[in-house]
């Protein structure tokens, strides 16, 4: 006996750190002290980060959209979603990202699948100018079906404290405002994929009018990263609380950014609906109170600003060509969220 024939491939493994190092190298910043393969990744802080830095760390997985990479066989979007949510995850403080960190375990390492996972991190690493400084591939022999794994990331960023965004400012009558979605994002699969692969029976390969791809397509489609669209409001002091809507939807993800005596009310048809949001309330008669709660209903990050900041945020975003919803307002109240 030997380690291989106990399901444990020590050559699969070098051969994917020979293969991943030069993506990983190609996102290097001038703060990569360190080389892919070294036990720990070195990061120098130097100057960045203003004259007193506060470092911001989040640690987040894909969940079982990671199901719809095995069905369909497409490995490359799935590094993108998980260094994009966790960027919009520090995002919402006012950090910049400096480095990130990937773990990958399944039960047989497959050179070619993990390297194409990697290539999907590193393509969103270099996109939000973050360093992909290391990470760890697990092979666990019995831990996973055939052609399974499971993915996590870790992400540090930076941000100056007296520029931290923590949502203590807002107050009544402050305006809030959506930038949308392309999709599901990553929250809200578990129920997506009952809907339509369970209770409709349709195949990732199944093309709907609808939704003018196939299923799988849609489903797929990428988490997106608010990063680019706000990076230049970032400094400027007219953001007063920001929200990734993730899993709890904007009943859930709003309320953890507001201060006590506030509340939000939401206007539903305040901003366009995708098209695959109305397929799977009617493929399942998916209640209101469900749908807003388990899925962002095509609104990926919130915004919260005074009303004398509303039109100078969206001109700005605009004249980027991004999108933007104003989709409701701060009330006084109990941290909660009401869509009327």
């Amino acid at each position: 006996m030997d380690y291989k024939k106990s399901g444990v491939d020590i050559d699969a493994g070098n051969e994917v750190v020979r293969r991943i190092r030069s993506l990983a190298r190609g996102t290097f910043t001038p703060g990569v002290l360190s080389e892919i393969g070294s036990f720990g990744g070195l990061f120098q802080l130097g100057t960045v980060g203003g004259d007193d830095p506060v470092l911001v760390a989040s640690a987040d997985g894909v969940g079982t959209k990671l199901r719809l990479a095995f069905m369909t066989g497409v490995h490359t979007t799935i590094g993108v979603d998980l260094v994009n949510h966790c960027t919009n995850d520090i995002l919402v403080q006012g950090a910049q990202p400096l480095f990130f960190l990937d773990y990958l375990a399944t039960g047989r390492l497959d050179p070619d699948v993990a390297v194409q996972i990697v290539e999907g991190l590193a393509t969103a690493c270099r996109d939000n100018g973050c360093a992909l400084l290391g990470g760890e591939t697990a092979e666990m022999p019995d831990f996973y079906p055939e052609g399974e794994y499971d993915l996590a990331g870790f992400i540090v960023g930076i941000v100056d404290k007296s520029k931290v965004i923590d949502g203590r400012s807002i107050e009544p009558g402050d305006v809030v405002l959506g930038l949308p979605s392309t999709g599901l994002q990553t929250n809200g699969y578990s129920l997506a994929r009952k809907l339509f692969f369970d209770v409709a029976g349709y195949a990732p390969d199944t093309v709907l009018p609808e939704l003018q791809m196939s299923v799988g397509q849609a489903l797929l489609q990428a988490h997106l990263s608010y990063l680019r669209p706000l990076d230049s409001l970032l400094d400027t002091g007219v953001i007063k609380g920001l929200a990734h809507i993730t899993g709890g939807g904007l009943t859930d993800n709003i309320p953890r950014i507001l201060p006590e005596g506030t509340a939000v009310r939401i206007q539903k048809r305040s901003w366009p609906v995708l098209p695959i949001y109305e397929l799977m309330r009617e493929i399942g008669n998916v209640s209101d109170a469900e749908m807003y709660r388990t899925f962002n209903m095509g609104v990926g990050m919130v915004i919260v600003c005074s009303p004398e900041n509303r039109d100078s945020i969206k001109s700005q975003l605009e004249a980027n060509g991004d999108t933007c919803y104003e989709i409701g307002e701060v009330v006084s109240g109990d941290k909660s969220v009401t869509i009327e």
